[in-house]
């Protein structure tokens, strides 16, 4: 399988990507934007030193001018791209894979990577497509600077919150801002460990986050805060010790926006609640697929207030990115300003039965047969098709997709109440059959 990804590149380390890679993709961006000004930064993974000393090495033989940012989460390094006035950058970071990936975030110009960025990327490495040159490197207090923005921008709590950083890039700095501003923080797996021993760096596995949901208990804290390996997405235990979903959180944030006018950008799996909620506030609900490319493109080009993903990537407008840090101090301010426990403002929330993600095995040569299948039955009803097919009917909806990583398809399903997630289930089941088992259709 590729290591080129529609938004970034990503794989396991030594055996997809190695050292040689990290200079090849160097030499690569570094052609694109050979005599810019660009940040390079880099998470707390085992490989990632390495990697990171290679790809800098070949951003400054194609002629790119290197900031580098040291060991930084990657919201420090978007920071640190519009702080500096930089052309863009690169971090070497596998986000919340497991500890044995390792990859590659890219900007360009201040705009989110594209399909076509990445594939000139690949292009260029695979034909040695580059410039030659010699460039500058220079060293920058990233960190420093982002946390002084956001000590700055958030006024003192009181809430009492414990912190799980999973070891990874948010290890030091989320501790420090919320120390910083009168917070009682508890720590909790707060110390940089590449080899992530304590937990899964993917917080949007709920199963992953029993620790961080004991703990609050044990504490009677008011907030759990668990970031990724990267500390670009965040996931929220309640005082309850309750995990609020990703739908939940934007939900939350939606409803502290002041005045209509606005929009906002939200993941096309996500339940319909979040609509409802944004139409609720007078606002623009903006449909988008999967992907945080794809998300942060349509937020920017919509210049919208907000957007969201339910895998815990949360984007403001006064940012022009997602970080997981800001949404979590933010969080904690809308629990401040309402004077109420963040429990109390989840529990309020609607919650339609919905399915997780489906995975069924399909081979890459049937995946197109069996979207058709889906389209064709649901033709009667509204379809849309940013990623897959999404079929609105009277009882719910449905979206099949395909795996962009595997022979897979991806089935989700939501009712308005249980009787119509059972009808769409069937209602799938008449276009698939073979799927009766994996989705437990009614006889």
């Amino acid at each position: 399988m590729s290591i080129y990804k529609d938004c970034d590149i990503r794989g396991v380390y030594e055996k997809d990507l190695d050292a040689s890679t990290a200079y090849l993709i160097g030499r690569a961006a570094g052609s694109i934007m050979c005599g810019k000004k660009l940040a390079a930064g880099g998470d707390v993974r085992v490989s990632t030193p390495i990697l990171k000393r290679e790809l800098i090495r070949g951003l400054l033989d194609s002629g790119a001018n290197v900031a580098d940012l040291g060991v930084v989460p990657t919201p420090a390094f978007y920071f640190a791209a519009k702080h500096f006035s930089l052309d863009g950058g690169v971090t070497v970071t596998a986000s919340h894979n497991p500890a044995q990936y390792n990859g590659f975030k890219l900007t360009f110009s201040k705009k989110p990577v594209t399909p076509e960025d990445i594939s000139e990327i690949k292009r260029r490495v695979e034909s040695r497509d580059f410039t030659e040159g010699r460039g500058v490197l220079t060293q920058l207090d990233a960190g420093g600077a982002y946390a002084k923005s956001l000590t700055e921008r958030f006024g003192r709590g009181s809430l009492k919150v414990v912190i799980d950083s999973g070891n990874g890039a948010m290890s030091g700095l989320a501790p420090r801002v919320y120390e910083a501003l009168g917070y009682d923080a508890a720590r909790l797996y707060c110390e940089f460990d590449g080899r992530f021993p304590n937990r899964s760096p993917n917080p949007a596995a709920y199963e992953n986050l029993g620790d961080l949901r004991r703990t609050v208990a044990a504490n009677k804290a008011d907030i759990g805060i668990a970031f990724d390996g990267d500390g670009d997405r965040v996931v929220f235990v309640d005082d309850a010790g309750q995990v609020v979903t990703g739908e939940q959180s934007l939900i939350v944030f939606v409803e502290s926006i002041d005045g209509p006018g606005f929009s906002v950008v939200y993941d096309q799996k996500s339940t319909s609640v979040v609509k409802d909620a944004i139409n609720a506030k007078r606002g623009a609900p903006l449909m988008e697929r999967s992907g945080h490319a794809f998300i942060k493109k349509r937020f920017l080009e919509n210049n919208s207030v907000l957007a969201g993903e339910i895998s815990g990537h949360f984007f403001f407008g006064e940012l022009g990115y997602d970080d997981g840090l800001f949404a979590a101090l933010k969080m904690c301010e809308v629990i401040e300003d309402r004077n109420e426990k963040l429990s109390s403002i989840a529990g309020r929330i609607p919650r339609l039965p919905i399915t997780p993600d489906i995975r069924v095995f399909c081979p890459y040569g049937e995946q197109d047969g069996w979207l058709e299948r889906v389209r064709a039955l649901g033709r009667p009803y509204v379809i849309t098709e940013l990623d897959g097919v999404r079929v609105e009917l009277p009882e719910g909806w449905l979206l099949a997709r395909k795996s962009v990583t595997e022979e897979v398809m991806t089935f989700r399903m939501e009712g308005k109440d249980e009787e119509g997630l059972d009808f769409i289930k069937l209602f799938l089941c008449r276009a698939l059959p073979q799927l009766k088992e994996a989705i437990k259709c009614l006889p």
